[in-house]
This record gives C-alpha cells, sequence and structure tokens, in this order.
C-alpha cells in the first residue's frame, strides 16, 4: 500500500489519543494519528515522523501522522494498514489457491477480518497491527485488549467448526528477532493465543518492508509463545 504526499516533521505532544502536535516546516501543525494506542514509547518530543495528506481537503486536521522513527527502525502507525497489506498480500499469492478473499465477513456471532476460500480449503483470519518493539522483540499488545481475548476464542470456535482459523500479526517494522505474546501487559491475551495454538488455530507473524509513504508485508518471524 502507498501513501500519497508524505512529508517529514518533527513530534512535539499528543494531547489526546487521536491528535499530535507536530514541528511541519517550522510551524505547528495540529495532525490526526491513525493509531488510537498508547505508542509511548514511540511517540517522544523531538521523534522525527511522517505525515501523510489527508484524502478529506474538508478534514479539519491536513494530515494523518503515519510513521514514526525509532533508532533505526521506521515503523508504521497507520492502524489501518495491517488489513490492507495482509489483503495485497492474500491475493498476490500469500494464500496459495486463492478463489475468494472476502473482508469483513460475519458467522455465527463473529465477525472476522477475512473470510477466504481455495480449492481444498476455506478458512477466516483476524489481523492484528504490532508496532511494540523490544530489544529486538516484537510484541502484542501494547495495551489490554479484551476484543483481542474475545477474537482468540472466535477463532477456536470457527477451527472446532471445521475452517481453517489464523490469526495474524503484521509486524509494522522491521528488523525483528521474534514474535511473542505481551505477558507483562496482559496476560490473559497470552494465555488465549497459546490455547488458541492449542486448538489447531494457525498463528502467523510476518514483518514488513516499510518506507515513509508505502508498507508491504514481507518475511516471517519466529514465534516464541
Amino acid at each position: 500500500m502507498e501513501y500519497r504526499r508524505v512529508l517529514p516533521a518533527r513530534f512535539l505532544s499528543r494531547p489526546n489519543r487521536f491528535i499530535a502536535q507536530v514541528e511541519l516546516a517550522g510551524q505547528v501543525e495540529t495532525v490526526h494519528v491513525k493509531n488510537t494506542g498508547r505508542c509511548r514509547e514511540l511517540l517522544v518530543p523531538g521523534a522525527a515522523v511522517y505525515l501523510a495528506a489527508a484524502e478529506n481537503p474538508a478534514r479539519k486536521t491536513a494530515y494523518d501522522l503515519v510513521a514514526v522513527e525509532k533508532g533505526s527502525r521506521l515503523i508504521n502507525l497507520d492502524a489501518q494498514a495491517p488489513n490492507r497489506v495482509f489483503g495485497e498480500w492474500a491475493a498476490a499469492g500469500g494464500l496459495p489457491g486463492l478463489t475468494l478473499l472476502r473482508p469483513e465477513t460475519a458467522w455465527g456471532s463473529s465477525r472476522f477480518d477475512f473470510y477466504w476460500e481455495s480449492a481444498g480449503a476455506r478458512g477466516f483470519v483476524e489481523v492484528k497491527g504490532v508496532t511494540l518493539e523490544v530489544d529486538g522483540g516484537a510484541y502484542f499488545p501494547d495495551a489490554p485488549t479484551q476484543r483481542g481475548v474475545k477474537h482468540l476464542r472466535e477463532l477456536i470456535a470457527a477451527r472446532q467448526a471445521g475452517f481453517r482459523a489464523a490469526v495474524c500479526f503484521v509486524i509494522q517494522m522491521k528488523p525483528v528477532d521474534f514474535f511473542s505474546p505481551n505477558d507483562l501487559t496482559h496476560p490473559q491475551f497470552g494465555q488465549a493465543l497459546r490455547e488458541a495454538a492449542g486448538a489447531g488455530v494457525e498463528v502467523w507473524a510476518y514483518d514488513c518492508a516499510v518506507a515513509p509513504d508505502r508498507l508491504a508485508l514481507d518475511a516471517p518471524v519466529p514465534l516464541r509463545l
């Protein structure tokens, strides 16, 4: 996926989870943050960030904050990007023999990010974006997520009903050495992920090729569950 007209800026502050103050071309600009997560270790005063021009020219904020530099890593912060890059990857051959890929599909009382079919299988995928890196490891979540636990329970139910079921962690950076659930922040999520894996839910983790103006799913990352 690509962004149109991306500009470098310097992060100043985050008054709330939806907006940030940045310095752009010597002026203070209020921008939309495309990630409502905490991102405390990323959005620190003085950090180099990248802004994409908003699609709607009538919007109050003219730019979206979509990426930030953390040391030598460039990390994409767009919470909507993981589903888009997963869909592009799956359609380009990531899911072999794909004949159908449908986003936001209801099944029973659940709604999954993707439903897919191939000649020999059908299944559901939940996609999770990962922006937290600590000492070379990528971790999810960066804040407690009961919704994430619910998604894993729903994937177990789909697997028991005969579907393939997977959770794909899209790590919005590279390089990283491994992916692991963030048991320190939300042990219940880590436990649910291990239970899901034991019940036959597939756990995938991929890093991304990141540039200020684009993002693409790239290479599998080792799991530490």
